[in-house]
């Protein structure tokens, strides 16, 4: 319980950006792996191939860049709070639109302009946060902030699966998209009383008109370059693994025979162990210093997603292995919100936290297609674990190649803490 003292010792308008921030990670999780518990349907629906449905979840994860680099420097320029608001509005709404497509043309165009919302949740939401709360507490409150993926998506599942199960199949994946408007009620409704972050006012008003309002350059200055290029390519090789499990597991296990509540079984282990992933992880950030942290993770990830997809076992050991898959390839995002949040400075950071989660995002998510393509002649399970070894190979190389802030805790310094040096 000692791990929830930063929530203890925050004042109301901390508790309220948490649960503000929580819930808006939670509902971007929930739209965004809704899709993947419908890939079967609409295939069999329009009779589509795999490539043509990986086309979908990619596109839409592509212009998520876009999204995020204008909802970045909006946030910069506007405030946080105002443009949290902003996207939760337009991704439900282009959500609730995919639901009354007519075709595969149609379907495709609704979620890519879906993804346009998607893409500024996550890095104005964690930039929102760690200015919130005291720089002790950030990689706790940011890190638990990111457990709300694990609820969206065991949320995902249960609505899925039990839809998709009720009713006719022409029907069912309609319906789920359109349960996407409940939730974004709720968050809208928690969001209403946020204020903006002390520091971000503080920060406008200390350099009103000496500093450089945020633009499309900003983050491509000398001085940011080498953070905006390996904190992108960091992104890119964990979210390529990432959606290469999340995106197409439903698919996997519809090929491996699993019954309706096999799935949701499978999934909400795999939930749960994503849930512990990132409270350890944002206890270890701490502890490790937040690149020590990204590191382990990456290879613990490396070995569990490899071994997961690529070695036949019993249903028992495929289920323990699940929780830790959702632990160490999910989880490990509880360290990666803080680390970014370093990089900039206040005045560009959600410009700089936008660009680089989503077009860390954008690329990755080619592993979508990618692995449909692949599996076309490879195999599912074979795919998806390859494109997880490369992609945590180059997360590794990138994180060893970003300098590390000023601020950011090592096992050396924590070392002679302990000693009182």
């Amino acid at each position: 319980m000692g791990m929830l003292n930063w929530y203890k010792e925050s004042d109301s308008n901390q508790k309220k950006t948490f649960w503000a921030c929580y819930a808006g990670w939670a509902l971007d999780s929930y739209d965004m792996q809704i899709f993947s518990f419908l890939l079967p349907v609409i295939m069999a629906t329009w009779a589509l191939t795999q490539t043509q449905v990986g086309l979908i979840g990619t596109v839409a994860l592509i212009v998520t860049a876009i999204g995020g680099w204008i909802a970045g420097i909006l946030a910069d320029r506007y405030g946080r709070v105002k443009i949290l608001m902003f996207t939760i509005l337009w991704f439900t709404f282009f959500g609730v639109l995919a639901g009354f497509a007519q075709n595969y043309e149609q379907l495709l165009v609704a979620r890519t302009l879906q993804g346009l919302g998607f893409g500024g949740e996550w890095a104005v939401g964690a930039a929102l946060m760690a200015e919130a709360v005291s720089a002790k507490h950030k990689n706790k409150a940011v890190g638990f902030v990111q457990s709300g993926m694990a609820l969206g998506w065991a949320g995902s599942v249960i609505v899925a699966t039990v839809l998709i199960t009720m009713l006719p199949p022409e029907w069912s994946w309609r319906v789920v998209f359109w349960t996407g408007i409940i939730p974004a009620l709720i968050v809208i409704y928690i969001r209403r009383n946020v204020k903006e972050s002390v520091e971000f006012v503080n920060d406008v008003a200390k350099n009103k008109e000496n500093i450089e309002k945020a633009s499309f350059s900003s983050i491509f200055k000398k001085e940011y370059l080498r953070s905006t290029i390996f904190a992108s390519l960091l992104v890119i090789g964990l979210q390529a693994a990432c959606y290469a499990i999340l995106i197409w597991i439903p698919t996997l296990m519809n090929e491996r025979g699993l019954s309706p509540s096999s799935k949701i079984v499978t999934i909400l282990i795999m939930a749960a162990g994503a849930f512990a992933g990132f409270m350890f992880t944002a206890y270890l950030a701490d502890k490790w210093g937040r690149k020590q942290t990204l590191i382990g993770m990456s290879i613990l990830s490396w070995i569990v997603t490899v071994v997961y997809m690529l070695i036949a076992m019993n249903q028992y050991i495929t289920l323990a292995l699940g929780f830790f898959v959702g632990f160490s390839a999910i989880g490990m995002f509880a360290a990666l919100g803080p680390f970014l949040t370093d990089l900039f400075p206040t005045h560009i950071r959600t410009t700089g936290m936008g660009f680089s989660y989503n077009v860390g995002k954008s690329f990755g998510a080619l592993s979508v297609v990618g692995v449909g393509i692949l599996a076309e002649s490879l195999g599912l399970a074979p795919s998806i674990g390859l494109f997880c070894l490369t992609a945590y190979g180059l997360a590794t190389i990138s994180i060893l190649l970003i300098r590390v802030p000023k601020d950011e805790p090592t096992l050396i310094s924590h070392h002679y803490q302990k000693q009182g040096v």
